[in-house]
């Protein structure tokens, strides 16, 4: 019998500059001993999952999450890179926002990176390859790209994905309706190791 298809979403752990709030897309920022330590608390859920498939950003902070959580060394797949800011690399909205008042990355994007509709048709690529596999499927990915992903899992445009919030080591997990299976939906949200344990 096939298992059905389950993803289980997680954002890196803790960097520098996601304590700062700048942008970071293809900078390799390295996770902090803090968010070293999110990446090895997400161990106590995951390793009870058995997944037939584990995936990573090729971005340093997402595979060693992946490493220090449990799961080895996982396959690196570039759709589930961060969003590319371009210009906006290492800047933070507020700082944008003064040279560009009211400027906003799910409709605007980033000058010499990607736009909305860019990061729409990755995610949608993604969601293809995703939908060959079964089982539990493990991704490692960041904070606007795993946004973006979950919005166009659940078929809303890409600027809904503002709509969502990932801290930094949250799990979610996106699936299917139960009796419902071809409603694809969004199981669980950015809960953090400590939610995990105490559901």
């Amino acid at each position: 019998m096939n298992e059905p298809l389950k993803l289980y979403l997680v954002r890196h752990g803790e960097t520098e500059w996601s304590l700062s709030g700048q942008h970071t897309g293809n900078t390799d920022v390295p996770l902090t001993p803090n968010g070293e330590d999110e990446a090895r608390a997400l161990a106590t859920r995951l390793r009870n999952i058995p997944f037939a498939h584990v995936l990573s950003s090729p971005r340093l902070r997402a595979y060693r999450t992946c490493e220090l959580a449990g799961l080895g060394t996982p396959d690196l797949n570039r759709d589930l890179s961060e969003w590319d800011y371009g210009a906006y690399e290492g800047s933070r909205t507020v700082d944008i926002r003064k040279d560009r008042p009211g400027w906003d990355l799910w409709k605007d994007g980033c000058p010499d990176g990607e736009m909305p509709e860019d990061v729409s048709m990755r995610a949608d690529r993604l969601i293809a390859h995703l939908l060959t596999l079964q089982g539990n499927i493990a991704l490692f990915s960041h904070g606007h790209f795993g946004c973006a992903l979950a919005a166009r899992w659940i078929d809303l445009s890409i600027a809904d994905g503002q709509r969502f919030v990932l801290d930094p080591a949250s799990l979610s997990s996106l699936g299917y309706a139960p009796r419902h299976l071809e409603t694809r939906v969004i199981l669980t949200w950015n809960l953090s190791a400590a939610d995990w344990q105490q559901s």
